[in-house]
This record gives structure tokens, sequence and C-alpha cells, in this order.
């Protein structure tokens, strides 16, 4: 019998957290599409594994001795996955780094060439996600380390050092009520249409709709967008504003689209991001700290010291 282990490991999650809306939301995937791959699992071994109970998802007999074996089996399957992945991008001197949108901003340039300096002959692989998974491919192995926007949902399952503290703006039509002004509150905009990241992004989603900051104000979304294209056509044509990093100013300029500070909402941050664990590759430590010493020579751009304690309450895990 073959099984996915993407199935056995979205089981685990499961069966650590015990409700199906958060696992999903960790896991990046619609609760749907996470409820469909347990009943696959339990096709596959023919056993049932988990029951509904008064208290969320409960594991049955079956699922409580899988889950009892599940790590260990998962862990030496991580450690053939890592040495392997590692033996392979050694063998060809190449670093994937995931992000999102716009990397480090400004800074990624300087990132890479400070890289380069203590990696000579290394090349940087920078590869872009969709929004649909806020962690550029880190969580599923895909990438080595990631420049990534804070806070997202399981980071507390990662390393991090924060490079980057950054005001959130507003991004509207030319055409919009609103676009004359230099400064927009945030209030002025309850009532809009927003464009939103996909659901499977988790909270992730409703941090960049500002969920907090509405103080139970409802949200109004008026498309989804998996991509900066897609989110910049979205909302040239009038579907909806949108919360982005002050960066997007600069890198995602078009003449119909404008950008402009906002007041009342929590800034966002950029950081480095790496795996957990003991055996943190010697070449993703070198990009770590290529990071943090472009960080130290621009204290007044990149703002070091901040920690997950100054995250909205609600988005720290």
């Amino acid at each position: 019998m073959d099984i996915d282990t993407k199935l056995l490991r979205h089981f685990g999650e499961l069966a650590r957290e015990g409700n199906l809306t958060r696992t999903a939301q960790l896991l990046f995937i619609t609760q749907p599409s996470l409820t469909k791959q347990i009943r696959k699992l339990e096709t596959l071994m023919g056993v049932r594994l988990f029951s509904r109970g008064r208290h969320g998802m409960e594991l049955t007999a079956a699922g409580s001795e899988l889950a009892a074996r599940l790590p260990d089996l998962l862990a030496g399957w991580d450690d053939l996955v890592h040495r392997t992945r590692g033996a392979a991008r050694d063998a060809v001197r190449v670093l994937r780094v995931g992000f999102v949108t716009s990397a480090a901003n400004e800074d990624t340039q300087p990132i890479l060439a400070e890289f380069a300096g203590r990696r000579p002959g290394w090349r940087v692989e920078m590869r872009q996600t969709e929004w649909s998974d806020p962690t550029a491919g880190l969580a599923a192995g895909d990438v080595d380390v990631g420049l990534l926007r804070l806070p997202f949902p399981g980071q507390d399952r990662f390393h991090h050092e924060i490079l980057i503290t950054e005001p959130r703006w507003i991004a509207l039509p030319v055409g919009h009520r609103l676009a004359h002004q230099r400064q927009i509150a945030f209030e002025e905009v309850l009532d809009e249409a927003f464009v939103a990241t996909p659901e499977e992004s988790g909270w992730w989603r409703e941090y960049w709709l500002a969920t907090e900051e509405r103080r139970g104000h409802p949200v109004r979304v008026g498309t989804v967008a998996r991509t900066p294209d897609e989110w910049l056509y979205a909302v040239a044509g009038g579907y909806g504003v949108s919360l982005t990093p002050r960066a997007t100013a600069s890198f995602y300029q078009r003449p119909d689209v404008v950008y402009r500070p906002l007041t009342g909402v929590a800034p966002s941050w950029v950081g480095v991001v790496w795996p957990c664990g003991d055996r943190t590759p010697s070449v993703v430590r070198d990009f770590v700290e290529s990071c943090l010493t472009v960080r130290d020579r621009h204290p007044s751009v990149m703002v070091s010291g901040i920690t997950g304690a100054e995250f909205p309450k609600s988005h720290r895990n």
C-alpha cells in the first residue's frame, strides 16, 4: 500500500490540533480539502481515524495508534529528504529562497551581494509563490529559506529574524473618491469592498483585511487575488481597495492605481525565516547572516530587536 506522506502530515496536524478549521489554516488549504484528504487516508488504510466529538475531532483507537507512531516515521523520512536535498543543493551550489511579494524590498540585492561574498560560486534561486501560501514554499520544504511578510500562520514553527518594519498603505483605483487625499484614515474605507487573498492563506488573509482594527465591523470582499498581477488588475478595475506594504508603491506602479499612507492600522514586517532544528545547513546560516549584516548597515530603515510579542495577539501563532 502506497500512501502520500502529505496525507500523513495532514493527519498528524489534525491529530495535534483537534480542530478542522484551525488545522486547515495552518496547512494553507481549505477545510473541505482537508476533510477530503483525511477521508482518502481512511479509505487507503481501511480504518476510521477520527470521530466527531463534543470538543471537535477525536481520534479513534486506530487513529491514536497511528498518531503515536507517526512522528518517528516522518522524522526518519524528513531526515532522508533533508540529506538527499542537501547533497543535491551542495552539488549544484544553488540556494532556494522563497518569497511572496517584493522579498526584502530594496535590500534584496544588497543581501544577495553579501551572500555572494560569503559563498563564491553559489547561486541564489529566488522562487515566488502565490498568496495562498504565505510561507512561500518553506512549510512544504520547496525552498531552503524565505524572505517573508510577518506575521503568518504557523510562524512559531520556524526560526525568524525581523529585517524591516513597514507601514501598511492602501491601494485604490485612480478614480476612487479618496484618491486625491494625501493620507487616508482606515475608518474612511471600512465600508469599501476589499481585494482579499485566498481563504487557504488562513488568518494571513484576515491580517491584510485588518479585521482586528475593524473592531467587529464586517468585511466586504469584492474579489480574491492569488498573485500581485491579479491583485493589481482587481484594484485597477474597481473590484476593491486593498491594504498593502508601503514598498508596493515602488515595486508595482501602474497609472490606474494609486497608493496612499493609511492611519489606524498596525505595520507589517519582513523577516528572514528558516526551518527550526539543530541541523541548519551552513549555507542557510550564511544567508541569514547576510540578511542581518545588511539590516545592521541601515538601522534607520531595517529595524532589529522586534519580537513576536509586538505582533497583534491573534496573529502570533
